[in-house]
């Protein structure tokens, strides 16, 4: 079989762009020794890198709907998505410690999804907790799914289920907050702490440790304290291979209120 070998020709030619300049060609036998013209070359290099700007102005524009997608099915609210490690101000000890032990568990997470670790962050408001909860959540987010919520928001959402009008089930609720690969429940303990509410925390909490589900929780409470809110059987959730991170400082906002 013959092997088809194309004839390369050359020309001079100006381009009004880019001045003179050699044309390269192509002559095909097959077509009646015609000759394919390329054109400039610097003019063809300009169009392929204008093509694949647009390709990738493109694909970064589809990359942030699925990001933002993927935020607000993750629950992370519009002005905290921003909140990232390094933008964290870790100007004493004890922050810096609180960053380390975020950081740890973000880069170690397929470490802490096999121990299902749970994980509490125990302070005043606006000390950072939801901050460095946040950034975690984001990093799990790359690779995995996590859901911020907060915590009555979550107890309204299975209430929510018992309505006859209901489009999910009660089970199905309890089923997405179980099998979730990180969950951060926030505000816990500024509930009514009724029974009820009691029962469906511990449910949710039970859950995940039975699957082994890494979850964060963000308090204003104490270890007595959420320990008389959540109720004995559900802090021992907590206990076991958890990790408890204070947050004794002063408020940000009110600092910045000051």
């Amino acid at each position: 079989m013959e092997v088809f070998k194309p004839n390369l020709q050359t020309r001079i030619r100006m381009c009004a762009v880019h001045g003179e300049y050699e044309e390269r060609g192509i002559e095909l036998k097959l077509a009646g020794q015609r000759v394919i013209w390329m054109g400039c070359a610097a003019c063809n290099a300009a169009r392929r890198a204008e093509e694949q700007a647009r390709q990738a102005a493109q694909e970064e524009r589809a990359r942030q709907h699925r990001m933002e997608r993927s935020l607000q099915m993750a629950g992370i609210p519009l002005r905290f998505r921003t909140r990232q490690f390094e933008h964290y101000l870790a100007d004493t000890p004890d922050k810096q410690h609180a960053l380390k032990v975020a950081q740890d568990f973000a880069r170690q997470f397929s470490v802490h999804a096999k121990r299902g670790t749970f994980v509490v962050f125990s302070g005043r408001p606006g000390t950072g907790k939801s901050h460095l909860a946040l950034a975690i959540a984001q990093h799990v987010m790359r690779n995995g799914t996590a859901l911020y919520i907060n915590t009555m928001d979550l107890i309204r959402r299975v209430r929510d289920t018992w309505r006859r009008d209901s489009e999910y089930s009660e089970t199905q609720t309890l089923m997405l907050f179980s099998t979730l690969d990180l969950l951060v429940l926030d505000e816990v303990g500024a509930q009514y702490g009724t029974d009820g509410e009691q029962v469906i925390l511990f449910d949710v909490l039970n859950r995940r440790y039975r699957d082994m589900r890494p979850t964060i929780l963000l308090t204003n409470l104490g270890k007595a304290g959420m320990k008389a809110f959540l109720g004995a059987r559900s802090f021992d959730r907590l206990r076991e291979g958890g990790i408890w991170v204070p947050f004794d400082w002063e408020s940000y906002r009110g600092k910045e209120a000051a």
